[in-house]
């Protein structure tokens, strides 16, 4: 595993976070959005919403362009040409998650 796997096991399998991240990640990726305009897409706090961005950016998952609140994130090139390695882990993540339910309802 790689440096860049386990960054993306961290952020979208190992924290409190992930599923928000997911979301923030995929909205950019159909199209470029300023903060204001993912949380109204997403319906999720405007202060969340930054502190996702900043998560991601910190980690260089998104780029930006432009300044202040008219600043648009993009996703970057390393998360575009490792987009399947991230569907791996989330298919990983859900059927670790669908074996522990069905140790549970037994």
């Amino acid at each position: 595993m790689d440096a860049f796997e386990r960054l993306l096991w961290w952020l979208f399998a190992g924290s409190t976070g992930a599923k928000t991240r997911l979301l923030v990640l995929n909205a950019l990726r159909e199209q470029p959005r300023n903060a204001q305009q993912l949380s109204q897409a997403l319906h999720l706090d405007y202060t969340t919403v930054r502190h996702h961005l900043s998560v991601l950016e910190r980690n260089r998952l998104v780029l930006t362009e432009g300044e202040k609140y008219g600043k648009l994130y993009f996703v970057s090139e390393t998360m575009e040409a490792n987009w399947g390695k991230l569907d791996t882990i989330l298919g990983r993540r859900v059927a670790s998650e669908a074996k522990g339910e069905e140790k549970s309802e037994r």
